[in-house]
C-alpha cells in the first residue's frame, strides 16, 4: 500500500510538473516570438534567422543547458556588435564568426573558464548593458517612424530629434509623401501599451506579457486600418532559405579564417558568455521552484554548441536572455522542459503558419526594442554602485560613453582596463605619518596596502629617519602587507641596529610574522628583536 501510494504521488508530481512547463512555455513563446524578429531586424537581417535562433536556443541548448530555467535565443546586447560585424566583413563572414565564437565557447566550458567571465566588475557589466541599451534605443527609434538607422551609435542617437520631427510632420503626411507619421503613431502606442500593462496589471491577468498584447492591438490596428507601412517579411520556405556553411577541404573556408576574424569572433564569445553567466547568477537568486543548482560551465558548452550549429546555418549567435528567462521563472517553470517546450512552439509557428507573422509592422517590433533599450539603462544600478564609492560610478560612465562614441569591445575593453588600474591604486596607495617622540622615538603611521607598489615611497621615508632611532611602525591601519615590504623591515633593522637603532612594529600578528622571518635569515640575532604586542 505504501509503494502505491508512493507511486500515486509521484505521477501527480510529474504531471503538476508538466502541466505547470506547458503553461509557461506558452507564455514565454509569446514574448520570445516578437523579440526573435525585432532583433533580427536591429541586427540588420532577415526575421528568419532571429526565429532559427530562437528554435535552437529553445530545443538544444534547452535540453544540455546548465541552468535549467535560463532561455536563450537572440539578444538584444549582441545586435550592435552583428550590425559591425556585417559593416565590416559583409554577410557572407557572419556564419563563420558566430561558428568559431560557439566553438571558443565550448572549449572555455570543458576548460572550467565559466567562474573567470562571472569575474568581470559589476560598473563594467552595467555599464556594456546600459551602453547596449542606448545603442538599442537610438538606432530603433529610427525604425519605429519606418526609416533607416543612421550609421553609428552616435549618429543615431544625435539624429533622434530628426526622426521626431519625420513622424510628427503631418503636412507631409497630408499631401502623401511620407506614412512616417503612421509608423510612429502605431511605435507609442506600442509602447504606451508596454508601459500601462507594466504598471497596472496585477493577478492572474500579469501572467500574460505585455509585449504580446501591444504587438497584437498595434497589429489589429494596422491591419484593419489597412495602413500603408512596413511589414515583417518571413521568407515563403523558411527552412529552405537556409544555408549551411560550406565546411570541408577544397570549400576556401581556411583563406577566411584570418586572424582578424578571430578575434571578433573572441569578442562575441566573450560577450555572450558574459551576458549569458550574468543571467545565470541573476535567477540563482530569484525564488523558484527549481532547486537543481547551476552548473556554469555545463551552460557556456551549452550556450558553445548552440552558437555552432547557428553559425553553420547562418543565423543570429544567442545568449542566456533575462527578459525570457525572468518570465519563464515568473510564469511558474519547474524544468528545462519549459525551455524545450517554447522553442518547439515556434518551430511548429513558423512551419505551417508562417504568413501570420507577415501581419506584424516592423515599427511595433522597432518600438518593442525601444522600450527594451530604455529598461537597460537601469538607473538604480547606477545608485547602487554609487554605494561604493565615485570610482565605480566613473568606470560606469567610461564604459557607457566609449561603447556610444566608438564600439561595444573598445568601451569593455576600456571599463576592465579602468578597474584594473583602480585595483592597482587601492593595492599600491599607502598614507605615511612621521611623528618624532621624546628622546629617539620616531613614530610611523601607515594607512591603506602595504605592498611592493609603495615599497619606493615606504623605502624613502624609513631612510629619512636618524640612523640612530627607535623606529617604531604602526600597522592597524593597514589592510594588507606583502613579501616585499617584510623584507624591507628586515633589511632596515639589520643595517641601523648596528648604529644603535631599533624597530618595534605595533601589530601582534605582522610582528609575530617577522619576527619568524627574521629569526630564519639571522637566528643569532634572534634575541635582540622584541614586537611590540
Amino acid at each position: 500500500m505504501t509503494e502505491k501510494k508512493s507511486s500515486e504521488k509521484e505521477s501527480k508530481f510529474a504531471w503538476s510538473n508538466l502541466r505547470a512547463d506547458m503553461l509557461s512555455s506558452i507564455v514565454v513563446f509569446i514574448v520570445a516570438l516578437p523579440l526573435c524578429m525585432g532583433i533580427a531586424i536591429a541586427s540588420g537581417v532577415s526575421p528568419a534567422q532571429g526565429i532559427i535562433t530562437g528554435v535552437v536556443g529553445g530545443i538544444v541548448v534547452g535540453f544540455l543547458s546548465g541552468c535549467p530555467l535560463q532561455v536563450s535565443g537572440p539578444a538584444a546586447g549582441l545586435a550592435v556588435v552583428i550590425v559591425e560585424l556585417i559593416k565590416e566583413h559583409g554577410i557572407e563572414k557572419l556564419g563563420v564568426i558566430i561558428l568559431l565564437a560557439g566553438i571558443l565557447q565550448i572549449l572555455f566550458g570543458l576548460c572550467r573558464l565559466a567562474t573567470w567571465f562571472r569575474a568581470v566588475p559589476p560598473a563594467v557589466i552595467h555599464g556594456m548593458l546600459s551602453g547596449i541599451g542606448v545603442l538599442i534605443f537610438a538606432a530603433q527609434f529610427h525604425v519605429m517612424v519606418d526609416d533607416s538607422p543612421k550609421g553609428s551609435g552616435l549618429n543615431n542617437l544625435l539624429s533622434i530629434p530628426t526622426a521626431v520631427i519625420k513622424g510628427l510632420d503631418w503636412n507631409a503626411a497630408a499631401s502623401g509623401q511620407t506614412t512616417h507619421h503612421l509608423a510612429a503613431l502605431l511605435g507609442i502606442i506600442t509602447i504606451i501599451l508596454l508601459t500601462l500593462w507594466q504598471r497596472f496589471a496585477k493577478g492572474r491577468i500579469k501572467v500574460l506579457p505585455g509585449s504580446l498584447i501591444a504587438i497584437v492591438i498595434a497589429t489589429g490596428c494596422a491591419y484593419f486600418l489597412h495602413l500603408p507601412v512596413r511589414y515583417v517579411n518571413i521568407p515563403p520556405d523558411l527552412f529552405g532559405s537556409l544555408r549551411l556553411l560550406p565546411i570541408g577541404p577544397g570549400t576556401g573556408l581556411s583563406s577566411i579564417l584570418t586572424w582578424e576574424i578571430f578575434f571578433d569572433a573572441l569578442a562575441v564569445a566573450f560577450i555572450a558568455a558574459a551576458e549569458t553567466l550574468l543571467t545565470c547568477s541573476a535567477l540563482d537568486k530569484m525564488p523558484k521552484h527549481s532547486s537543481v543548482p547551476t552548473n556554469y560551465d555545463r551552460e557556456l558548452v551549452a550556450q558553445g554548441v548552440g552558437n555552432t550549429i547557428c553559425g553553420a546555418f547562418g543565423a543570429l549567435p544567442m545568449t542566456g536572455v533575462m527578459v525570457r528567462s525572468g518570465v519563464n521563472v515568473g510564469a511558474g517553470a519547474r524544468s528545462r522542459m519549459s525551455t524545450i517546450l517554447h522553442g518547439l512552439w515556434i518551430l511548429l509557428l513558423v512551419a505551417f503558419f508562417p504568413k501570420w507573422l507577415e501581419f506584424i509592422p516592423t515599427s511595433a517590433l522597432a518600438a518593442l526594442l525601444v522600450f527594451t533599450g530604455y529598461k537597460m539603462v537601469d538607473i538604480r544600478a547606477v545608485k547602487l554602485m554609487g554605494k561604493y564609492g565615485r570610482s565605480e560610478v566613473a568606470i560606469y560612465l567610461i564604459t557607457v560613453v566609449l561603447i556610444v562614441s566608438v564600439d561595444l569591445l573598445t568601451g569593455v575593453l576600456a571599463g576592465i582596463a579602468f578597474s584594473i588600474a583602480k585595483l592597482l591604486y587601492i593595492f599600491g596607495h599607502l598614507d605615511i605619518k612621521v611623528t618624532k617622540g621624546q628622546g629617539k622615538r620616531v613614530d610611523l603611521n601607515l594607512h591603506g596596502a602595504a605592498t611592493f607598489l609603495a615599497l619606493p615611497k615606504l623605502a624613502g621615508t624609513m631612510e629619512s629617519v636618524p640612523i640612530d632611532c627607535e623606529l617604531h611602525i604602526h600597522l592597524d591601519g593597514v589592510a594588507y602587507v606583502d613579501h616585499a615590504v617584510l623584507d624591507l623591515l628586515i633589511s632596515w633593522d639589520r643595517q641601523h641596529r648596528q648604529h644603535g637603532g631599533t624597530l618595534v612594529i605595533d601589530w601582534g600578528k605582522l610582528g609575530e610574522a617577522f619576527h619568524e622571518r627574521r629569526l630564519a635569515a639571522r637566528p643569532d640575532e634572534s634575541r635582540e628583536f622584541r614586537p611590540a604586542r
